[in-house]
């Protein structure tokens, strides 16, 4: 662990031990709770844990909790807070008021280091919840509380319980603001007459006023503005500077002049401007939080992955979007599909792969009457589902935003607003300090104390922190009204750095739906063909939907048993006839040199090779203004499984060395790994089905979408395939962000030069400081909100 500058300071919080430390291998401890903390990381090897921040450090509870949780072992209280439950896998989310650092977050993710029974869990910092997947054969659901109480992070189970938002702290900020309006009416009708220079008062009358001025403006000194002392306090026992340090410095220096000259007798003091430089504070705290509302990006599942599924409708299959789905609709799931709501398998075999809700890939086997929750993802044969619950697209959007399976760097851009926002602070109170010095040099008393307290609450960093979350977060939701739906706004940076795209062909720039078959080979008889017709209906992959559709009119006959190799084909059972479809090698054995100009697909039955069929392309609207666009601006590579029919037309777009055909998953994958050991930035687009191991190497993946409903969890962007002639415009667009983002820097920068000028000349009084700080938050906020949403208008037309 690290040294202590003071000796006698608590090895795991830093605290001041005190005369009687708490000794454990010659190392200092406060009590017993940081003790047992220290030991408990330490015996876990979590030592990262104080490298985040200098004095990091959670108590411990170490008392016993006996039976307060044990209404947690009722089945009926566990159903309403776990939120799935497969096995003995469960995934829980609790409302955690305590959350508030780095440090929480970091802890409080490495859970499965404390105990072994959690599998995964992710922090909403915002949102101060945590989602936990956890085995209830290692650990109970009340096991699960009683460890997060122990390192006092202890869940609020009644809101965890409840679907009503919480809103104590809202009332609570009214009551504050309420109190702190009402002090500052009084004080200031007491100070009318010196305002307006009226009759003077008595020695006496005027003395009252000031002790009654100074009694009511205790109470919204230590109640009204107690939030910034706290945080303040909080943040400084852990060695970081926030922006409340200078506010609460303003509020406790203005008070504490304004106790010395009152109890004094030299002055009435700061009274007026004290209480009403809190009350414009508060005003302004609720004023931004009614704005950022109004203002709000958040998306909806209306808005959001506007897929289609299929529904069974009086025996007919038809397409429909996400949000017309209704309870008891019977779907169809095909293979590598996901399950849009929660239901109950009807007809199929389920294997249902639950790694996207709980990060286990093992598939988990469901028979006819079985429950299955959303986001699971059928890796087998068609299904048949009976929806149970009404689809909730914002449970799958979760689900993608909070998908773990890799991690890449994060953006530069944000790390750059907090580390200029780290030493913003800094800067601030060193004016102040140095303006206050300056005018009691000159023997201005009055004037100094203005200047130091007006300085620190006209200059605020917050501007500068929130232009980037605004004008990506809008940015998403020009985009996602467009059809391009990203995952989170880091995606946005990501993307405005792109230098190399890498496509690949089938299914991405070519439409599924529109091809033209032929058949070549032995005749199929027509038990022969609804096999084939069966087989293919239960893979999503393009050439499988061609061949399907091709076969439309022929009897479905369900599969004793079906699976498909990524890349490769597929192979199955259908009316006791063994059937391998797929590309020569998968089906033959053997590649031979071919001078077709279509993809070809051969059909082997019980181990006898019949023929192939060839399927001819059709490329997706606007392609070639889109790539004639794109290859201007990027590198443009296209890596395909198929053979290079097609080599001759593609090379208009690109040059014959950046097309790689005859690609399997892994060669991908290690294409994409080689582009980026150059120096490039990889933008790579598929369709989800077979590139997941490209995608996931790829610094920003895109998945093209048609109307079957299989986006693939490792992409960070959906494109609807309809709005694929925007792609050129939508990457353009993200450059547009960024410029937007720049400029409101320098916005908040130059509002803060300007004020802080003002501010040290003497020109500037605290209360009109607490008036613009909020202002400026506002409107720089509100700047990069609305030149986004009218750039987006005039771009993406």
């Amino acid at each position: 662990m690290k040294n202590k500058e003071n000796n006698n300071a608590c090895v795991h919080c830093g605290a001041d031990c005190g005369k009687e430390p708490v000794m454990w291998n010659d190392l200092h401890f406060c009590c017993n709770g940081c003790l047992t903390v220290y030991q408990l990381l330490n015996e876990n090897k979590l030592y990262n844990y104080y490298k985040l921040e200098e004095t990091p450090g959670i108590k411990v509870e170490t008392t016993e909790f006996g039976n307060k949780y044990a209404f947690l072992d009722n089945e009926e209280v566990k159903q309403k807070l776990i939120s799935f439950t497969e096995g003995s896998i469960s995934k829980v989310r609790f409302f955690i008021p305590v959350i508030h650092c780095a440090s929480c977050i970091w802890l409080l993710e490495h859970l499965q280091k404390l105990h072994s029974g959690v599998k995964h869990s992710f922090v909403n910092f915002t949102k101060k919840e945590v989602d936990i997947t956890f085995d209830e054969s290692q650990i109970t659901l009340r096991q699960l509380v009683e460890l997060l109480s122990s390192i006092h992070y202890i869940p609020d189970l009644s809101q965890s319980l409840s679907d009503k938002k919480d809103d104590k702290s809202y009332k609570k900020l009214l009551y504050k603001i309420g109190l702190a309006g009402f002090v500052f009416v009084n004080v200031m009708t007491y100070s009318l007459p010196a305002y307006f220079n009226g009759e003077p008062l008595s020695d006496k009358l005027q003395t009252l006023f000031n002790i009654l001025s100074y009694i009511l403006v205790i109470p919204v000194t230590f109640y009204s503005g107690n939030d910034y002392y706290i945080s303040a306090f909080k943040n400084l026992v852990k060695k970081n500077i926030s922006i409340d340090l200078p506010i609460a410095l303003g509020i406790i220096v203005l008070f504490g002049v304004t106790t010395y000259e009152v109890i004094s007798g030299l002055g009435p003091g700061y009274s007026d401007s004290l209480s009403g430089l809190i009350f414009f504070l508060l005003v302004g705290k609720w004023f931004q939080s009614k704005t950022y509302e109004a203002l709000s990006f958040e998306r909806n599942y209306k808005s959001y992955f506007p897929i289609a599924v299929t529904k069974i409708n009086k025996q007919v299959e038809e397409s429909i979007l996400l949000e017309r789905i209704d309870v008891d609709d019977v779907l169809l799931i095909r293979n590598k599909e996901l399950i849009p709501a929660d239901c109950e398998l009807l007809e199929g075999d389920a294997r249902i792969d639950y790694s996207f809700v709980t990060g286990e890939s093992t598939p988990v086997t469901k028979k006819a009457g079985d429950f299955i929750y959303a986001g699971g993802r059928q890796m087998g044969g068609i299904i048949r589902i009976k929806v149970k619950k009404e689809v909730n697209q914002s449970h799958l959007t979760k689900l993608w935003n909070q998908d773990a399976t890799y991690h890449k760097p994060s953006d530069t851009l944000k790390t750059l607003s907090d580390r200029i926002s780290k030493y913003f602070t800094l800067i601030v109170i060193a004016i102040g300090i140095a303006g206050f010095t300056f005018w009691m040099l000159k023997g201005e008393t009055h004037t100094a104390v203005f200047v130091f307290t007006a300085v620190l609450i006209v200059a605020c960093p917050c501007a500068l922190a929130l232009s980037i979350p605004f004008t990506f977060g809008n940015t998403m939701r020009i985009f996602g009204r467009k059809g391009l739906y990203i995952k989170n706004t880091d995606v946005i940076e990501k993307l405005s750095h792109i230098n190399t795209i890498v496509f690949d062909k089938t299914g991405t720039l070519t439409q599924p739906n529109q091809n033209v078959v032929g058949y070549s080979g032995e005749t199929l008889s027509e038990a022969e063909s609804e096999a084939v017709f069966s087989l293919t209906k239960q893979s999503t992959h393009p050439l499988s939907e061609a061949l399907n559709q091709f076969f439309n009119n022929l009897t479905y006959r369900a599969p004793e048993h079906f699976v498909e190799v990524a890349g490769r084909g597929i192979f199955g059972k259908v009316n006791n006839m063994e059937v391998q479809i797929g590309s020569e090698e998968y089906v033959t054995g053997q590649t031979k040199p071919s001078a077709k100009k279509s993809s070809t697909v051969f059909v082997s039955i019980n181990g006898k090779q019949k023929g192939h069929y060839t399927i001819s392309n059709q490329y997706r609207n606007g392609l070639s203004e889109v790539l004639k666009t794109l290859k201007s601006q990027f590198g443009l590579y296209l890596v395909s499984g198929d053979n290079d029919a097609e080599a001759g037309n593609l090379s208009t777009y690109f040059n014959s060395q950046h097309l790689l055909f005859n690609q399997k998953p892994g060669d991908k994958a290690d294409f994409i790994k080689n582009l980026q050991s150059k120096g490039n930035t990889v933008l790579m687009t598929g369709d989800g089905l077979n590139d997941a191991g490209a995608l996931m190497q790829s610094d920003v993946a895109l998945t093209i979408a048609d109307k079957a409903y299989h986006f693939s969890p490792a992409s960070d962007a959906v494109l609807e395939a309809g709005q694929f002639h925007r792609l050129a415009a939508f990457i353009r667009f993200t450059h547009t962000s960024l410029r937007i983002v720049k400029m409101a820097f320098i916005i908040s920068f130059c509002y803060n030069i300007v004020g802080i000028s003002f501010a040290i000349s003497g020109n500037l009084s605290p209360v009109v400081a607490a008036i613009l700080m909020p202002i400026s938050s506002v409107s720089v906020v509100a700047f990069a909100t609305f030149v986004t949403r009218l750039a987006g208008q005039m771009r993406l037309k």
